[in-house]
C-alpha cells in the first residue's frame, strides 16, 4: 500500500471511528432516558438533554471530516459512497440524540409513574430499538451487507410492536384514568422509540449502500378495495391496480357482504379489456387488526369502511370513493354505458392514488 493510500485509509478509519463514537453516544442518551422516564429520575432526564450538545459537536465532526476527505483525496466510486453514507448517517443519529432529548423532556412534565404495563412495554420497545441501533452501526463499521440485510427484516417488526403497545396504552387510559398530558406524553415518548428502529433501518440502507452500490429500492404499497358485495366495483379496481401499476404496489379487494361471484356483466367487460378475472374470486372483508395493519392504505368505495373498522392500525389510512355515475344520471345509462363511465372513474382514481405514493415513476 502506498503512503497516499495508507493515508486516505487512516483518514476514513477515523471517521468509522468517530461515526462509531456518535452511535455509542447516541445509544447511550437513549437508555438514560428510558431508565429517567420509569424512574421519574428528573436529574437523568437533566443530563440527558445536556448530553445532546456532545452528540450534536460530534455529527458536525464527522460532516467536516467527510468533507475535508473529499477535497483532499478526491475518492473513487467505493471510498465515495461510504463518505456519502457517513454523512447521512450522522444525520440520523443526531435524530436519534433529539429523541432521547423528546423522551428526557417529557419525564420532566410528568405528574404520575409510568403504569407498569406500559413500563413493561417501553422497555421492550427500547431494548429492541437500540438492538438494532447497535447491530446496524456494527454492519457499517465493519463494511457488512448482509449483517445490515438481516438487520433491515427485523427493523420491520418495530412499528407492529409500537402499535401494539399504543393498544395497551389506550387501554390503561380507559381503565385507569390517568392525567391526559401523560398519556399524551408516553404516546410520544412510544413513538420516539420507534423511531429508532427506523433510523437503524435506515443505516443499514446505507449501509448496503456503500458496501454494494445498491440504492433503496421504492416502496411496494400494499392496497386494499372494499364495497358491500365484493361483485363489482371494488373488483373492477383492483383489476386495473393490478395492470397499470404492477411494480408499484400489491392489490386485494373483497367486501363485507361477499355475493360469492362476479356480476356477469362486470366479468365479461373485464376481460373484454384484457384483465384475468380468473384470480379475482370473491371474498369476505377481514376486518381484524392483525389483517389491516398488513395494508398501507384501504379504500372503501361507495361506502365509509372505517366505520367497519373497530381497531384501525396506526399505519393504516383509509380512503372513501364515491364512484361513477351518481343520481339521477347513473339511473339514465345502462349496460356497457354505466360500465364503461364507472372503469373510467375507478381508473383514474387508481392513478392519482399511486402516483401520490411513488410519484411520476410509479408503474
Amino acid at each position: 500500500m502506498s503512503h497516499y493510500e495508507e493515508r486516505m485509509q487512516r483518514d476514513l478509519d477515523e471517521i468509522r471511528a468517530r461515526l462509531a463514537e456518535m452511535g455509542r453516544m447516541a445509544a447511550t442518551s437513549v437508555r438514560r432516558a428510558v431508565h429517567a422516564l420509569l424512574c421519574r429520575d428528573r436529574a437523568a432526564a437533566a443530563e440527558t438533554v445536556l448530553a445532546d450538545h456532545p452528540i450534536n459537536r460530534a455529527m458536525r465532526d464527522v460532516n467536516r471530516r467527510c468533507d475535508l476527505f473529499v477535497a483532499r483525496h478526491l475518492p473513487t466510486a467505493g471510498v465515495l459512497r461510504t463518505i456519502a453514507a457517513a454523512l447521512r448517517i450522522s444525520l440520523g443519529l443526531e435524530r436519534v440524540g433529539d429523541y432521547a432529548v423528546t423522551i428526557a423532556r417529557e419525564t420532566a412534565q410528568l405528574e404520575g409513574d409510568v403504569p407498569a404495563a406500559i413500563a413493561h412495554d417501553i422497555e421492550v420497545v427500547a431494548e429492541h430499538s437500540l438492538r438494532l441501533l447497535t447491530q446496524s452501526m456494527q454492519a457499517f463499521d465493519d463494511h457488512d451487507a448482509q449483517l445490515a440485510r438481516s438487520t433491515t427484516k427485523t427493523a420491520r417488526q418495530t412499528r407492529r410492536t409500537s402499535t401494539r403497545v399504543f393498544r395497551d396504552l389506550v387501554q390503561v387510559g380507559s381503565e385507569d384514568s390517568p392525567p391526559l398530558s401523560d398519556l399524551f406524553a408516553m404516546l410520544l415518548c412510544i413513538n420516539r422509540l420507534g423511531r429508532i428502529g427506523d433510523q437503524a433501518k435506515n443505516i443499514c440502507e446505507e449501509t448496503i449502500f456503500a458496501a454494494t452500490g445498491e440504492v433503496k429500492q421504492p416502496k411496494v404499497y400494499r392496497v386494499q378495495f372494499v364495497d358491500r358485495g365484493h361483485d363489482a366495483k371494488s373488483v373492477m379496481a383492483e383489476a386495473i391496480a393490478r395492470r397499470s401499476y404492477p411494480e408499484s404496489g400489491v392489490y386485494c379487494s373483497s367486501g363485507w357482504q361477499p355475493r360469492g361471484r362476479i356480476v356477469p356483466a362486470v366479468a365479461a367487460f373485464l376481460e373484454r379489456r384484457g384483465h384475468d378475472v380468473e384470480t379475482l374470486a370473491s371474498k369476505a372483508f377481514d376486518d381484524s387488526f392483525e389483517a389491516l395493519e398488513n395494508f398501507h392504505v384501504i379504500v372503501g368505495i361507495d361506502a365509509d369502511v372505517a366505520q367497519r373498522i373497530a381497531d384501525l392500525p396506526y399505519h393504516t389510512t383509509v380512503l372513501r370513493w364515491d364512484v361513477g355515475p351518481q343520481g339521477e344520471e347513473a339511473g339514465e345509462m345502462q349496460g356497457d354505458a354505466w360500465l364503461t363511465a364507472v372503469y373510467r372513474d375507478i381508473g383514474a382514481r387508481v392513478a392519482t392514488l399511486m402516483e401520490t405514493l411513488r410519484g411520476e415513476e410509479a408503474r
